[in-house]
């Protein structure tokens, strides 16, 4: 199957930003650019603490990078297309060559 690159995500990294109390918050700083073929999987919704959260699972495909390379997504980075915002989970070699890689997000919306 061809993989057609369409979507235009950012993809982020947390790090830790003194928050002037002696403390840390997490922000998100954007590493760069990349075009995706998204597929979404199975979804679920639960209820806690008073909202519902419902989660999509994705496999998004983006071109390969090395190893080490701040183009090769990793899990605990994200992706962000506008404001949706999609946890990737882990990420494997999509094909033989490692042209591609498969990035497992899932994309979590509360409401």
């Amino acid at each position: 199957m061809a993989v057609v690159l369409n979507r235009r995500l950012t993809l982020e990294h947390a790090v830790r930003v003194a928050d002037g109390a002696g403390g840390y918050t997490e922000a998100w700083m954007p590493l760069g650019e990349l075009w995706a073929q998204m597929k979404a999987g199975t979804g679920r919704e639960r209820f806690g603490a008073g909202v519902t959260v419902s989660a999509v699972a994705y496999k998004i495909v983006v071109r390969g990078a090395a190893e080490g390379s701040y183009a090769r997504p990793q899990p605990d980075q994200r992706f962000r297309e506008g404001a949706r915002v999609y946890r990737i989970l882990g990420v494997a070699e999509y094909d033989l060559d490692g042209r591609y890689l498969t990035c497992f997000a899932t994309e979590e919306v509360t409401g």
